[in-house]
């Protein structure tokens, strides 16, 4: 069961950088974006995109937490 928590995490995680860098490629606009891209409205694609992304943030931490406190109900 342990390896199962290990192995979701690694695919969540795998997950989570993808969707983060399709992100950051999106901005086009530098490393750092600029005035104009920080002040503007998600739609679409890239609304769902960052939707997604809070997604697996949330169980990339829940599987962090099961995996860190190993609950003895679990085995």
């Amino acid at each position: 069961m342990e390896s199962s928590f290990q192995i979701a995490q690694i695919l969540v995680s795998i997950l989570l950088v993808v969707a983060i860098l399709l992100q950051v490629r999106g901005q086009g606009s530098g490393f750092f974006g600029s005035a104009q891209a920080s002040f503007r409205t998600r739609r679409g694609v890239e609304k769902t995109l960052f939707q997604f992304t809070i997604i697996l943030v949330v169980i990339f931490t829940v599987l962090s937490i099961f995996s860190a406190v190993q609950p003895s109900w679990l085995f």
